[in-house]
Order: C-alpha cells, then structure tokens, then sequence
C-alpha cells in the first residue's frame, strides 16, 4: 500500500483536482509519481518512477490520468520519437481513446489534448492547453510542470517565468509541493536576466526545502551567467549533498560544478564520471579545456547518442547528438542527422522543432560540421545571422553559450580579417555583459596574441 502522506481521492477532491477513479491506491500512485517528477529524484522507498508506474496501471488500467502522467513523462523527456517508437505512439492514441470513452472532467480532457499535441511536437499549442487549465486551476502542478518544461525546449524565456507568477498567489504553503514553486519560479527569472530576484527566490525556497535540486540548479545558473566563479564553487560544495539525492538532476549539476572550473582552467575529468549524461559531457567536451585527451570520451558519447540519430524530437538535442558524432570522427551518423533534419524540414506539419529546422537547425548544424572541417571562415558566415535566434533552439542561456563560444572561436580563427575584428567585437559585447569572467579575460588574450 502507498503511504497515507500521498492524496487519496478524497484529498484530491478536496483540493480541487479531483481525479476520475474510484482507487484510492491510483490517486496516491499519481501524486508519488507527480512528487518524484518535481523533485527530479527516482524515489527507491517507492519504486522509483518505473515501479509506481506499474503499480498504477495494476491499481487502476482505465485510469485516464495515470496514462496521462505516466505517457506524458516520457513524452517530455525527449528520449523517444512517436514517429518512430511504435510503443509510444499507441500509448497516446490508447490515452486518447479512454478519455473519449469516459465520462471524465473538463480539466483532465484538457490534460488528454495537451498531451497529445506535445506528442506531435505542437509545443506551443500544447502550452496554451495546459495554461487553459492553469487558469480554472492555478494549483495543477502537472500542467504547471509540463508548460514549464515545453517553455524550456521552445526557450521562450518570458513564457517560462510567467506562467508559474501567474499561480503563485493561489497556492498556500500547506499544500503539497509548495516550496518548489520557488525554485520553478527562480529559474524564469534568471532566464529573463533578473539574476538578483532569480537568486532571492531560489534561496528562499531552498529555506523551505534545502534539496530541492531544481532551485539549487537556479542559484548555479546565477553564479555562472555572473561569472561569480568563487560564490558557484563555494556553493555547490557546500549543498551537494543535499542535491545528489536527485538522481534525475544531479549529473547536470556536476556539469554546472564543472563549469566553474572551466572558468578557472582546472582539469575537471573527475567530474565527466559524475557528469555522466550525454548533455553535461558533450558540452563539456566542446569546450576547448587544454591539456586533456577527450577522443575515448567522444566514442564512450557515442554510445548514448549514436541510436537517437533519427529521434529528432528537439533541436537543441540534435545539435548535441551532432558534436558527439563530429567527436567521434563518425562522419556517416553525422550525415545522417543532418540529412534526416534537412528531410522533416521539408514538410514539418504542426510539429514546432522541424518547422524551425530549416531557418535555424540544419544551418546551426551545418555551421558545427563545417567548424569541425576547419573551415572556419564558412562556420561565421552561417553562424552569425542566426545569433539572436539560437534561443529558439531552446535549453538555457548557459547550455546556448556553447554556441557564442562557437562563433567566437570561428571568428578568431577565420582567415578573414573582417571576422577576426568581429570576434573581438564579440568579445567585448561578452565582457559588457559577464565583467569578471577569467574564459572571456583568456579569449581576449588569445586573439591578441592570434591577430597582431
């Protein structure tokens, strides 16, 4: 039996989110799922997200909102294509037929719909479902989260940092979950440069909940887009036992660690053993750290992502899954990628990724490969038009970086000498906007050095 701390159906009902399903043991199952998804931490005591995933289907087959959030998570993670994965396409559509075949609420329709859409990459519409829902029932954590992880993926910044300011003052601190708005809240506000109130918030939440790793995350993304090197490493030390525990999270963290060092030029491979998601080390990997032998890392990279070559779910994945090809010196999966992109952009249909892949993704991809080729002087040339849309890209201003570094090293290499007085234009834009940062300190010295 689940424990008595997870809502039954009475809780829900009480809280305004009643749920359609007599089981009492699905409610609970659905709230322990919803709590170890805001959390980022596969809770062992439970079962983990797998186990109470099946639990729930025993509890209650029919149960239209267990196959919502159950379905809907793996949506989100954009793990999988339902062009391709056959399994997940039928969950949706078996979703859909049982919510058509019940008499269930307007709320959890809504819930149906939305989740449907994101499933066909319709990201944009699927957020404006789940705010519909937000504004009949501000305290719906899973629409609060869903929205704000398909903002995250469209990066639309503003959207992100709204949609959860626009609930806050319904919700109240005996309720369930409460304090991780801070974090959810903090992390638009770095987003959309409000540093100073993204950190005051995250703080203040981590009062509450001191592992709460999403708001952990916030405060790392502050100190890193201040270049307040010292206060990052500083901090992460002394709470990384509190955010370990999400496992979900943690290895992203280390990356953020492992940022900090960057800035300071410490060798961090200790930390690619932590770090160990395809994001945190293919980032890290392009980052040019002197001195350390990353080939064996690039093939242990491929690994992961070589079978995700014709997933496309999200640009910013694609883009990723490409530097880890290019590191490998896998030219074939390379190509692969870019011509399976250039394909869907051809006719994207509602889906928001491949409508974006002609205009920003095939050319962004084009610009790495031919980066990667040495041909720098090309790599500015499709690079530098696209500079303010790379945000479309989605992910974070500090994940995104990798790409203004990428532009500032093409510059700075391309044997055009209009580039190379634009990557120290570009340099000392970076320096306008993170003052004390030692990597900008180093570029800058380097293109001295490169250019007289």
């Amino acid at each position: 039996m689940m424990a008595s701390s997870f809502r039954d159906c009475k809780a829900w009902r009480a809280g305004g989110l009643p749920l359609s399903t007599s089981s009492n043991e699905a409610c609970k199952l659905y709230d322990a799922i919803l709590t170890q998804f805001v959390k980022w931490r596969n809770d062992e005591t439970l079962g983990g997200f797998e186990g109470c995933i099946s639990a729930l289907q025993e509890a209650d087959p029919n149960f239209v909102m267990g196959h919502v959030i159950s379905t809907g998570l793996e949506l989100v993670s954009t793990t999988s294509s339902t062009r391709l994965n056959e399994r997940l396409a039928s969950a949706v559509r078996r979703t859909v037929e049982l919510a058509n075949s019940q008499d269930i609420s307007p709320r959890e329709k809504l819930h149906v719909k939305a989740m449907e859409l994101f499933s066909r990459g319709h990201f944009p519409k699927a957020c404006d479902v789940w705010e519909d829902i937000l504004v009949d029932h501000p305290t719906d954590m899973l629409a609060l989260k869903f929205a704000h992880d398909a903002y995250f993926y469209m990066g639309a910044q503003t959207q992100m940092r709204d949609s959860v300011a626009r609930v806050l003052p319904h919700w109240k601190p005996h309720m369930p979950l409460f304090s991780y708005l801070n974090g959810l809240y903090s992390f638009g506000l770095l987003e959309t440069r409000l540093y100073d109130q993204a950190e005051k918030v995250a703080m203040e939440g981590l009062a509450l909940t001191p592992d709460d790793a999403w708001a952990v995350h916030s405060v790392a993304h502050v100190y890193e887009m201040k270049a307040e090197v010292d206060k990052g490493l500083k901090f992460m030390e002394s709470r990384e036992k509190d955010w370990q525990v999400s496992d979900v999270l943690a290895s992203h963290n280390y990356w953020h660690w492992a940022l900090y060092f960057i800035e300071k030029v410490k060798i961090v491979m200790s930390f690619l053993s932590q770090a160990n998601s395809w994001h945190n080390i293919c980032v890290f990997v392009m980052v040019n750290v002197s001195g350390v032998c990353v080939k064996d890392r690039w093939r242990e990279l491929l690994q992961v992502t070589q079978p995700h070559t014709d997933d496309h779910v999200t640009l910013f994945n694609d883009m990723h899954f490409l530097m880890a090809s290019l590191g490998a010196k896998e030219s074939g999966t390379s190509q692969r990628l870019l011509e399976g992109l250039q394909e869907l952009a051809k006719e994207p249909g509602d889906n928001q990724q491949h409508q974006l892949a002609g205009t920003i993704g095939v050319p962004m991809c084009q610009a790495i490969m031919e980066y990667d080729q040495g041909n720098y002087n090309r790599s500015v040339e499709l690079l530098y038009p696209l500079r303010y849309r790379v945000v479309e890209i989605g992910g974070s201003d500090a994940q995104r970086d990798i790409f203004n570094q990428l532009l500032i090293h093409a510059a700075m290499k391309s044997e055009n000498k209009r580039h190379q007085k634009l990557g120290r234009c570009l340099l000392v834009e970076r320096d306008a906007m993170r003052p004390s940062s030692p990597l900008t300190e180093r570029l800058m010295q380097r293109a001295l050095a490169l250019h007289n």
